[in-house]
């Protein structure tokens, strides 16, 4: 077989990452679009920030995901008060060894929820960097990695809200996905408002996949054929965003290989061996709009300007 026509899956692993997203669905009703965002942003490799105003399902996402994914699982309630060692961990010293030794803190798992990140100063914000980025963290000189698959689901809440710190772009830039989730339609909200409570229907989840499965999965997804034509058209975009006059800072080397990365994991999650554009364009407004910094003078917000680039770049 060609490489066109390889299964970019085994069956059996296939099968398995359907009924997770199955699973994921049940709980998060009417937003299949955006359970599948979340499994794009796992599959390639990134970390997920969740924006939108309390209550909307944010976290419950973030748990059902936990729940069906079989990581090491933590939660994290980001407040005005918390401290970098409060999510890192600290070197504390024991007198019976003359030694300090290091305690790890939560952000020691596989999946950690950072709950309303931006309710943190930035200096906490940013204790996350070198874990999002390299998979490790150094304290105190040494060096300590991190357990893969790290997957961090963060969740904020708009800036207009009191109480809020604006995310460094250093920190926004490690975030390979941004997404809203809005209010659910008549149907979704109906049944949720008649079936159990959402806490007692995460409790009986059971994992669909582990931490083997997910690796295996972003190997594929690494796998998935870009053609030369496609990465031209990633690089087209790319260019767009830094030429545009609206836009003050456009989309660096960073966020054109999260744009592919998101792009083949979307591939493979509809049962493709290769991308499409189609693939670049589903993930690129989730990509794109919280990477895009706007000029002073800037005409439309960061929705429509990356509709624009959308539709002011061909496909060729």
């Amino acid at each position: 077989m060609n490489e066109a026509t390889t299964p970019p899956l085994p069956a059996d692993l296939r099968d398995e990452l359907a009924r997770a997203v199955r699973q994921v669905n049940t709980v998060v009703l009417g937003k299949k679009h955006e359970v599948r965002l979340a499994f794009v942003c796992l599959l390639a490799g990134g970390h997920l920030l969740i924006e939108d105003l309390p209550g909307v399902g944010k976290t419950t996402l973030a748990h059902a995901l936990a729940a069906t994914l079989g990581l090491g699982f933590q939660r994290v309630q980001f407040t005005s008060d918390l401290l970098p060692s409060d999510i890192i961990g600290v070197g504390i010293y024991e007198r019976e060894a003359g030694v300090f030794k290091f305690h790890p803190g939560p952000l020691f798992t596989q999946l950690l929820l950072a709950d309303e990140i931006n309710r943190a100063m930035p200096k906490t914000q940013s204790a996350l960097l070198e874990a999002m980025a390299e998979g490790q963290v150094t304290v105190d000189g040494t060096t300590h990695r991190l357990a893969p698959p790290f997957f961090v689901v963060a969740t904020q809440n708009p800036l207009d809200l009191a109480g809020t710190w604006p995310l460094p772009d250093s920190q926004l830039d490690r975030f390979m996905l941004r997404m809203s989730l809005g209010y659910p339609d008549r149907d979704a909200e109906r049944a949720m408002l008649g079936a159990s409570d959402r806490r007692d229907v995460i409790a009986a989840l059971t994992p669909c996949l582990g931490p083997e499965q997910i690796l295996a999965l972003r190997q594929a997804c690494a796998g998935v054929l870009a053609s030369p034509a496609l990465i031209e058209y990633v690089q087209a975009l790319l260019a767009a965003s830094r030429d545009h006059s609206d836009i003050r800072v456009g989309l660096s080397p960073r966020a054109g290989l999260a744009l592919l990365a998101a792009a083949r994991a979307h591939a493979l999650l509809a049962g493709r061996p290769h991308c499409v554009p189609e693939d670049v364009q589903a993930v690129f407004p989730f990509v794109a709009g919280h990477r895009l910094g706007l000029g002073a003078n800037a005409r439309v917000d960061r929705t429509k300007l990356v509709a624009q680039l959308l539709e002011a770049t061909p496909v060729r």
